[in-house]
């Protein structure tokens, strides 16, 4: 049996149990082929020496969320390499290639060689990058992630793999003839072989990266920068805080006025006229009124070449290139928000309309709190709001699952959802009061809120039951925020707790995830519903799985 690491996770080198030779060996045939290696004498990490590491893999292994990972892979690299009694070759999880080499050195026949760690195809780069940008890894995405990524082809994966083992044998030849010492050349065998096409391709992923990478740290943040309680305000910060993340000179946010059927300008930045004198758009007209009617957005990367009007001079638009994008909540329209002057004179494509699809959900509810705000009616936050816990109501909730549904389908990125509910909650009522009842209720409600992500929405369900969506989030990913969830409400005071059968207030939950067969809001919600009915019957405070978890 393979054992894995506790899970406050020791990923310190120990690097004075190597046998000394082999270090100055192993760093100069890592840094010689700039590819990684690392000696292994059982699951990892740690390992017993670390060289020329990934800073993809580094990452994965300080994360005790996330190093569970990597366990398929480089997790049991040492104990599948000495089994087979040969390389083994593999791709993990994050699209990384390695091999796993048993190797004997001074004496010691329990250690393995892990080497690579290398992305061989952009496609896999651009995969994992994606994941890190809006996928399952954004929590973990930092700069530290992309100091060392490491590029290479099969081929020298498979020289470096050689080298290796011709070095163990040379120094156990060494040190059976006493002489302690060995000459081993780390040039590598041949050149790299020339990939242009690669090359050039990984340059321009390296500059997307950079940018993205700023979007990453800028996003975390960005519902609490572009919300407040002055209605102005928020138009303001929408505007702002979206030029900075489409690095875009000139942007203005238009509301839409249901009455009046009309579009009018809340906020605006870098306009040649004065905002206060731009007119209402109807909808269906021009750009903005298009974009709202038909509730599709307009990229344009060349005036020019689009059959589009030029602007009229008096904008002094700086380039030919702009978006226009509709701002929806649950179907319903809200606002257009256009960007246009790309700093440094670019024009916007597919990868800025990606970024807008991402903050599009965060500037709807944005906008929909503003709107409250503005509108200041009790009727207005009753509409979406359980009064009770402060929460996004089952109705609020099902609009929120058709949307994030229609764009997992159309971007096919994972989903999943979460069916909450508190364990002898009727018992805790009826033996305490219902006020006692409502206060549970808010504070699981806090705990809820504290143990989230920005991009989730956890929501009242009815009674004691709660609901979160989790956002292009996978089935694995999606477990480990259960847990922690659990774990918080079963670890908060709650005023009668220690009344309760388990002793504590504790919390079932049931998790589905959004598949070729679960794909509908009715579905999803069912399915969440029997894995929780299932967590109750085996016990409460626990996860339950709909169908068969990811490994």
């Amino acid at each position: 049996m393979v054992k894995k690491p506790p899970f406050a996770l020791n990923t310190q080198e120990r690097r004075e149990e190597a046998p000394p030779a082999w270090l100055e060996l192993q760093d100069s045939l890592a840094e010689s082929s700039a590819l990684a290696l690392l000696l292994v004498d059982g699951y990892q990490p740690p390992a017993v020496a670390v060289s020329n590491n990934n800073s993809i893999c580094r990452t994965f292994q300080s994360s005790p969320e996330h190093v569970r990972l990597c366990d398929p892979y480089c997790g049991v690299a040492h104990s599948r390499a000495t089994e087979a009694g040969g390389t083994v070759e593999y791709k993990c999880h994050a699209g990384l290639s390695c091999f796993a080499k048993p190797v004997e050195i001074s004496g010691k026949r329990n250690l393995a060689v892990i080497g690579g760690r290398a992305f061989v195809t952009s496609a896999d780069y651009q995969i994992l990058m994606e994941r890190f940008r809006a996928g399952d890894l954004q929590d973990i995405a930092s700069d530290e992630v992309f100091g060392n990524i490491i590029f290479s082809e099969p081929q020298r994966l498979e020289e470096l793999a050689g080298r290796v083992d011709r070095a163990a044998q040379r120094l156990r030849a060494a040190s059976s003839n006493g002489s302690g010492h060995v000459e081993v050349n780390t040039k590598a065998a041949s050149p790299p072989v020339s990939q242009p096409d690669l090359q050039d391709e990984i340059q321009r992923l390296r500059r997307e990266l950079e940018f993205r990478a700023r979007f990453t740290n800028s996003l975390q943040h960005f519902l609490e920068r572009i919300s407040g309680t002055d209605p102005v305000k928020t138009y303001n910060a929408i505007v702002s805080n979206s030029k900075e993340l489409l690095q875009s000179e000139r942007a203005s946010l238009m509301v839409l006025d249901e009455s009046a059927n009309q579009l009018i300008l809340k906020a605006a930045s870098g306009l040649a006229a004065d905002p206060n004198s731009v007119a209402a758009v109807r909808v269906g007209e021009g750009i903005s009124g298009e974009v709202m009617d038909t509730g599709k957005p307009v990229l344009v990367t060349d005036l020019r070449m689009a059959g589009r009007k030029a602007a009229p001079p008096e904008r002094r638009y700086k380039t030919n290139s702009f978006i226009s994008y509709p701002i929806m909540i649950g179907g319903r329209k809200v606002g257009v928000l256009n960007v246009t002057d790309k700093s440094g004179g670019g024009a916007y494509d597919e990868v800025d309309l990606s970024l807008l699809e991402i903050i599009g959900p965060q500037v709807a509810l944005a906008l929909e709190r503003a709107e409250w705000q503005e509108r200041a009616t009790e009727f207005q936050l009753m509409s979406i709001t359980d009064s009770l816990t402060g929460l996004p109501n089952r109705r609020y909730l099902e609009e929120r699952l058709a949307e994030e549904l229609n764009r997992s389908k159309r971007y096919d990125y994972p989903m999943s959802f979460l069916m909450i509910d508190i364990d002898d909650f009727k018992a805790y009522n009826d033996k305490n009061g219902h006020q006692a009842g409502d206060v549970a209720l808010q504070i699981t409600a806090h705990c809820l809120k504290g143990a989230l992500r920005a991009a989730d929405v956890a929501s009242r369900y009815g009674g004691e039951e709660f609901c979160i969506l989790l956002p292009q989030t996978a089935v694995t990913e999606a477990g480990v925020i259960a847990d922690r969830i659990r774990h918080r409400v079963s670890t908060t005071e709650f005023p009668h707790g220690k009344s309760q059968p388990l002793g504590q207030v504790t919390i079932s939950i049931g998790v589905s995830t959004f598949t070729k067969n679960i794909d509908s809001s009715e579905n999803i919600i069912a399915a969440a519903d029997r894995a929780l009915y299932q967590a109750k019957s085996m016990g409460k405070d626990r996860i339950e799985f709909y169908g068969e978890r990811e490994s």
